[in-house]
């Protein structure tokens, strides 16, 4: 490795502590308490009871349901002498109305903790429940940062995909159907209380969804490692997944009852989840959250598609940070001009998205040209473009999006 490579590599990976030491910087890194292990179901039933609670709103979806999953942890929540209610009535990409409809079971069933087993949706909605039940209004009414003021439920979660890093996260995205478009509600008081993770859920998985929510974790490394507000507790978990994601994806969709390769995407999931919950995130996520409010779309597919434009920005301004994502993925351009490094990077996740089956532009995915203004300017608002490396215009992001189209 060349001394130059070397020394951004340095600076990138274990510099940036001596500078924020020199800075004076006060960081946080916020987490829930983790549970980790094939057959720790059961253990969510124990946290409720731990966190207080004796009346559960069990949020979950259809095809949970379907797939024996809520059955099961009904059973445990019930044999702790808990009376649960079970609230499914949601879709993916949980809508401002389904989250209002679902904190009115709550309150008619006098529920004072929420166990949500699922994915990103999923766990999106019991934290909008948990919003309205804590603090009231309209769900609508928390976009932003730190606009939920009050204390909320007590939140555990149960996760049934690997990606969307919800059980660890600030975050809550939720549907603004009037606007047709995703808000992020994000603060510290949405950490779950408790997230239960058995890899062991993660293998009634459609193909479709381990491409996507295994995107979805990509995409929150490297959103992560080089986001503006990185820091060293999140450098090293950012880069883990990115890492993980890469060299594991395939295999959980080769072969995906395999409960080893489910507990590696399950920690990458669980270390992207802890990275940008922290760091927070970019211009990809900002980008896609317009498109998937847009059509209802995956989330995790809109971000395979986005993720390698986005890269190739971000690096036309400052492509440094990505020679140690470089490094770590054993690229040979890491050795060579960073940009070159930074470039092979954007291939190498466009290259992984093709394999999966993401398609490679948005026009695929409904996209046209007559969209685009409305989309860049409420990209723009996103609250993960604050945290992009690099600033973004209107002008830029229209760009980005014609590029992917």
């Amino acid at each position: 490795m060349g001394s130059g490579v070397a020394a951004v590599h340095a600076q990138a990976a274990t510099g940036v502590s001596s500078a924020f030491a020199d800075q004076g910087r006060v960081v946080k890194f916020h987490a829930p308490e983790i549970v980790f292990g094939v057959d720790s179901t059961v253990e969510a039933a124990h946290a409720a009871v731990r966190l207080g609670g004796m009346r559960p709103l069990l949020v979950t979806d259809p095809g949970l349901i379907e797939a024996g999953w809520m059955s099961e942890v009904e059973a445990h929540l019930r044999a702790c002498g808990l009376e649960p209610t079970v609230w499914s009535a949601l879709t993916p990409n949980p809508k401002d109305h389904e989250i209002a409809a679902g904190h009115e079971v709550y309150q008619a069933a006098g529920c004072d903790v929420l166990v949500a087993l699922g994915g990103g949706s999923v766990m999106d909605a019991a934290k909008g429940i948990a919003i309205l039940a804590g603090v009231g209004g309209r769900i609508l009414d928390y976009e932003g940062v730190d606009r939920v003021l009050g204390p909320i439920p007590p939140l555990v979660m149960v996760p049934t995909t690997a990606g969307t890093g919800a059980d660890v996260s600030q975050f809550c995205i939720v549907t603004d159907t009037t606007r047709d478009t995703k808000v992020t509600i994000l603060g510290r008081a949405l950490v779950p209380d408790i997230t239960v993770i058995d890899p062991r859920l993660l293998t009634t998985m459609p193909e479709w969804l381990s491409a996507a929510t295994g995107l979805d974790a990509l995409t929150h490394g490297i959103e992560a490692f080089v986001s503006r507000a990185h820091n060293p507790l999140t450098d090293h978990h950012a880069l883990r997944a990115v890492n993980t994601v890469m060299g594991s994806l395939g295999a959980c969709i080769t072969d995906p009852l395999a409960v080893g390769a489910r507990s590696v995407m399950a920690q990458a999931s669980l270390d992207a989840g802890l990275a940008f919950t922290n760091a927070i995130l970019g211009a990809a996520h900002a980008l896609s959250h317009q498109v998937g409010g847009l059509l209802d779309l995956p989330h995790g597919v809109i971000n395979g598609v986005l993720l390698p434009h986005v890269i190739r920005f971000n690096a036309a301004a400052d492509p440094a940070p990505f020679v140690t994502i470089a490094l770590g993925l054993g690229l040979d351009e890491a050795r060579g001009p960073a940009d070159e490094a930074a470039l092979a990077v954007a291939d190498a996740v466009e290259a992984l998205a093709r394999r999966v089956g993401v398609p490679r532009h948005l026009g695929q995915l409904g996209v046209r040209e007559a969209d685009i203004p409305r989309l860049a300017a409420s990209a723009l608002r996103d609250a993960c473009m604050a945290t992009n490396p690099r600033p973004v215009s209107l002008t830029d992001a229209e760009a980005l999006f014609r590029v992917a189209l």
